[in-house]
């Protein structure tokens, strides 16, 4: 269980992220269109697993916003926005903030937050995810 602050007050995650050098769990998250998702669908490709608790937060917003601005362009990298957020909720933020062609994925029939150890557990915003950044390499090892 990780400690992590929200507004200065202590609050506690379902565990620890994946370490550096091990293989990043697989997931199902479902896209805007509704369709499922793994790390099977990203092989071969970078991945920067953006996690956040919602949309619905300004530094959320902006962090998916940044990052695509960012790496867009880069062929061999994606960047995977995730959050508890459904994704109609997300299909129109993307459309309102003009991010296209994005990746953003939904965690509301997952065990993300519980299987990279970023489900909040405690406080006002228990079971969203915590945000984080992981980068993961071609061959699904945490790099970062």
């Amino acid at each position: 269980m990780a400690e992590i602050k929200l507004k200065g007050n202590a609050i506690h995650t379902s565990g620890e992220l994946p370490g550096v050098g091990t293989d990043a769990p697989d997931f199902r998250l479902v896209a805007t269109d509704l369709s499922e998702k793994s790390m099977e669908d990203y092989k071969g490709k970078k991945k920067v697993l953006n996690v956040y608790p919602s949309l619905d937060t300004e530094v959320c917003a902006m962090s998916v916003k940044t990052f695509h601005q960012k790496l867009a362009d880069r062929d061999d990298v994606v960047v995977l926005n995730i959050s508890a957020d459904l994704p109609f909720a997300s299909k129109r933020f993307c459309a309102a903030e003009g991010v296209e062609n994005a990746e953003v994925l939904s965690t509301f029939r997952a065990s993300f937050g519980q299987d990279y150890g970023l489900e909040i557990v405690d406080g006002p915003l228990a079971g969203l995810n915590s945000r984080a950044v992981l980068v993961v390499d071609e061959n699904d090892k945490v790099v970062y």
